[in-house]
């Protein structure tokens, strides 16, 4: 079985290229062997089955551990004067209509659906943007049915703001939001900031401090393991045949520790390929941090001249 062999013959990570049915077939010639004898001294051997394991990150920034580090210290401030903590993602879009949804569920008879995953088939797409506020451990989801733009993402903010957030902090004059490196809300994108100054930190007078998380730490938002993680499983296995039925599924998801999710649907349309200039981005009230400052920044309310 030497030749059957792959890997690093100087450590323990090896594999066998073929199954246990194909190495007792070649093995009977000279040792007649079943396979489970094979899997038996394989075992012995120190070998299991494995799938592969995502470990290997060549995007890792060399500046990872000093953003974590200077994240924990904005929540910790922010938490001393009782000022909103929420972290926000997009999760992936849906289909609505009789598609497959990955999970199981107890039923008399499996739910019948559309054997393609067409496009053509839906009644239209659903992207859910999350907000999850650390501090109440509850989580809000904005539902559009166009594009994931960044005013889309703002507007999602916005809305939470206005509709529960204001009225949780009635006091606090200041937001922190914790957001991934890339997608609507990077860190790299002009229409963020933009939309965050003129969508949500002027209508409403609230100072705004971003953190990004590194390049290749998104898996470490709060949103994807604290909230998103627990709607896939509260739908899973159910086809999201209305937007009506989505909301419901999101709004019945709960934890052990209390967890409360709220959600609501817009079909505003958002324009894809809208441009910032480098003129329109020097009007912004921004001011970057001194620690990684690509990565954290605040947003100040703008005075108008009187």
């Amino acid at each position: 079985m030497q030749n059957q062999t792959g890997g690093d013959p100087q450590s323990a990570r090896k594999w066998k290229r073929k199954s246990l049915q194909q190495l007792s077939e070649e093995l009977k010639p000279a040792h007649p062997i079943s396979p489970h004898t094979v899997g038996r001294l394989l075992a012995e051997q120190k070998y299991s089955l494995h799938v592969n394991a995502k470990e290997l990150d060549r995007r890792a920034s060399p500046h990872r551990n000093e953003q974590f580090e200077y994240i924990q210290a904005q929540i910790q401030a922010f938490s001393a004067h009782g000022w909103p903590i929420i972290s926000v993602d997009t999760k992936k879009r849906e289909q609505i209509g009789a598609f497959r949804n990955q999970g199981r569920i107890w039923s008399r008879k499996a739910i019948r659906v559309n054997i393609y995953d067409f496009r053509s088939l839906a009644k239209g797409i659903a992207i859910p943007y999350g907000i999850y506020d650390l501090t109440r451990n509850a989580g809000y989801i904005f539902v559009g049915t166009t594009a994931d733009t960044s005013e889309f993402a703002v507007d999602a903010i916005q809305w939470w703001w206005a509709t529960y957030g204001r009225f949780h902090y009635p006091h606090a004059p200041a937001l922190l939001i914790l957001a991934d490196g890339g997608g609507s809300n990077g860190y790299r994108t002009r229409l963020w900031k933009y939309s965050l100054q003129h969508r949500l930190v002027n209508p409403h007078g609230l100072e705004v401090t971003v953190c990004h998380y590194p390049t290749g730490a998104s898996k470490w938002n709060p949103t994807d393991h604290r909230l998103f993680s627990f709607i896939s499983c509260n739908w899973g296995g159910q086809p999201l045949t209305s937007y009506d039925k989505m909301i419901g599924l999101i709004e019945a998801t709960t934890t052990k520790s209390g967890l409360v999710v709220k959600a609501t649907l817009t079909q505003q349309v958002y324009l894809t390929k809208i441009k910032i200039s480098k003129e329109q981005m020097e009007t912004l009230n921004l001011e970057q941090h001194t620690t990684l400052p690509q990565w954290n920044y605040t947003i100040k309310p703008q005075i108008k001249n009187r």
